[in-house]
């Protein structure tokens, strides 16, 4: 099952979002997106976990 997700489940305004195939290379996506285009976001056990959180099941 494809997975996904975009900065607006996040609150950003921001238009980027991304699928995947599993978990893991969804969030390798969002990781690299984040320290492109969102500094201000620490990657941290805990906002990594809210993310995970935000991932739909398509």
């Amino acid at each position: 099952m494809t997975k996904s997700i975009s900065c607006k489940d996040a609150g950003k305004d921001c238009s980027w979002s991304a699928s995947a195939e599993s978990v893991e290379e969804l969030m390798s996506q969002v990781t690299e997106h984040v320290l492109a285009e969102h500094k201000e976001i620490e990657l941290n056990s805990d906002s990594i976990a809210s993310i995970k959180s935000l991932i739909k099941d398509n």
